[in-house]
């Protein structure tokens, strides 16, 4: 094993993609695949580093990461082992795809996201300017690792594992209140695998087949896709200035799903006025509104506006967040803060819908927000995004001024940029120029002509901005 596991993993050195990621995902495809066994021994750390030419540290943090997903076992003086119980191979038999072979039917929801006309997707390595990443170049990754660590060697002593991770949640409490103005107690939040496994519980859990559902237009396509699954019968409301226009319904809604601290994606900010006629509101009809802040961290003109749920007079509102935006893409975790009085129902619900979350990983991301690493990365990160936003806002004027209008947001992690040109055209395009976007038209649940391009600019540094913006200029006159 020793002088085979080298020559089995590919690390490309273009900086497109971290060296860490890259073997972290290499050497769990190679546990997926059974290529590593069950009970195999790795070489030490600093064998493999020598190996690979790469640094100590790069293949420690990937052995960390595996061993807190559970696919390497740690032990004190002993080389990283393959967890045993693991048999993840997927590969399907040749006999299942041959003429003949039974026809499965998919449901009606399933069948429409089949056929739907999907904006292009971009699935490789990232690429400026894809929305919703964090630079993980940036990240404190050392930090990072010593919690890690310290998790995986701790693991073996937790006999008693709650589903949501106390030490997290008491970390995590403190963070939102004072950052986020939320109030709550501890016990009501619960840590799901991704913020979008948190969307699909509240929906599934508030919802009845049939029952009406609101969200934004444009606004989150995981919403959207949540709600139908959930049975939801769901209605597009359209922006005003101020956000989610509420007019008096013909059906009242069950469930309102929101983004107002940076509307997805327009990147408009709720006002006050509007967060309260909307709380009135959903008291009236008797709906719970789940509020996404999935970048609320991050504000560059002002303070934070508190969350909507810390204004809420009734227990209706659901707080979403995520540590994905805050940290970087392979830190998924999401977060749902539940009204005190559902946390019982909400706890059963998660453990049943299997919607659970490492403790391992719980223990470690607890630490590094006690130990205040998480707080600085935040406030380092926003001296930076803003720089980039700001470099993002000048290279698109300087390359395609004329054609594109441009909603300077207020904070967050990327843009809106509208034009007369078919969006997803351009977006084709752009993709296969190098350049990743989200077509606006993609975001629109109702009948509008709007056009634009959704652009992240919080991954990319200066020189990254400016070459994609010049490509990006060239493509949309």
């Amino acid at each position: 094993m020793d002088d085979l596991l080298p020559g089995m993993l590919d690390l490309a050195r273009d900086g497109s993609e971290t060296l860490t990621r890259q073997l972290t995902d290499q050497l769990r495809g190679l546990i997926a695949r059974g290529r590593l066994a069950p009970g195999q021994r790795l070489p030490s750390s600093r064998q493999l580093a020598q190996s690979l030419d790469v640094s100590r540290n790069t293949v420690s943090f990937a052995i960390e990461q595996l061993a807190a997903e559970g696919y390497l076992a740690l032990s004190a003086g002993r080389r990283p082992e393959v967890a045993a119980g693991l048999s993840l191979d997927r590969r399907t038999s040749p006999r299942s795809n041959r003429a003949g072979s039974p026809r499965i039917n998919l449901s009606a929801w399933a069948g429409g996201l089949h056929r739907a006309d999907w904006p292009p997707v971009h699935d490789g390595p990232p690429r400026p300017f894809q929305p919703g990443l964090a630079d993980e170049r940036e990240f404190p990754h050392d930090a990072w690792s010593r919690c890690l660590r310290r998790a995986a060697r701790n693991a073996p002593l937790r006999r008693d594992r709650p589903i949501n991770h106390p030490p997290l949640q008491e970390a995590l409490l403190g963070h939102l209140v004072v950052h986020r103005g939320i109030k709550a107690k501890a016990g009501q939040i619960l840590i799901v695998p991704t913020a979008q496994a948190g969307l699909t519980l509240a929906a599934n859990a508030l919802l009845e087949r049939g029952d009406h559902a609101w969200i934004e237009s444009p606004g989150y396509g995981g919403a959207n896709v949540a709600l139908h699954a959930a049975g939801a019968v769901v209605s597009a409301i359209p922006l005003d200035a101020q956000g989610m226009a509420i007019s008096p319904p013909k059906d009242a809604p069950r469930l309102i799903f929101v983004t107002p601290s940076h509307q997805y994606p327009t990147g408009r900010l709720m006002p006050i006025g509007r967060r309260l006629e909307l709380l009135r509101f959903a008291d009236a009809v008797g709906a719970c509104i789940i509020e996404d802040d999935y970048d609320g961290e991050f504000h560059y003109e002002a303070r934070p506006v508190a969350a909507l749920q810390g204004l809420a007079a009734s227990p209706r509102v659901f707080y979403l967040g995520t540590f994905s935006k805050a940290t970087y893409a392979d830190i998924r975790f999401g977060y749902l803060v539940v009204p005190e009085a559902l946390i019982d129902v909400f706890e059963i619900a998660q453990r049943h819908t299997g919607m659970l979350a490492s403790i391992t990983m719980q223990d470690a991301l607890a630490e590094f927000i006690s130990a205040g690493a998480y707080l600085g990365h935040i406030r380092r990160m926003m001296r930076l995004y803003k720089g980039r936003r700001d470099r993002m806002l000048q290279a698109l004027a300087a390359e395609a001024g004329g054609r594109l209008s441009i909603e300077a947001p207020a904070g967050g992690m990327q843009l809106l940029a509208r034009c007369q040109a078919n969006d997803r055209q351009l977006s084709a395009r752009l993709l296969e120029a190098g350049v990743v976007s989200r077509p606006l038209s993609g975001m629109l649940y109702h009948k509008t002509g709007e056009q634009g391009l959704f652009l992240g600019f919080a991954a990319w540094n200066e020189k990254e901005i400016d070459q994609a913006a010049r490509i990006l200029g060239r493509i949309v006159r």
